[in-house]
């Protein structure tokens, strides 16, 4: 998790509004979002890229990704944790 959780912040650094400061609780969508949606599109792609490199596909279009209350896209942590837990279903 911990290395998902650091690229997941190094990424959302890369694609942020300027200036934003980005830790693990970020908000990335939404009203206080730091992502505008083309952003947040490359991000997924970086993250399919990610994820394939690392034998397992990254699915970000789920019903709950973009829920304000479940959305794995709240923050870089709850991105992380997602990612961990597709990576664990395809081993």
């Amino acid at each position: 998790m911990d290395e998902f959780l650091e690229i997941v912040v190094s990424l959302v650094k890369q694609f942020a509004k300027p200036g934003a400061t980005v830790s693990a609780e970020t908000p990335l969508i939404g009203e206080d979002g730091n992502l505008d949606s083309m952003a947040l599109v490359e991000l997924c792609l970086a993250l399919e890229d990610f994820a394939q490199e690392r034998g397992f596909n990254f699915d970000w279009s789920s019903d709950d990704a973009m829920s304000r209350s479940r959305s794995f896209f709240r923050s870089p942590r709850a991105l992380a944790l997602e990612l961990s837990h597709q990576r664990q279903l395809q081993e």
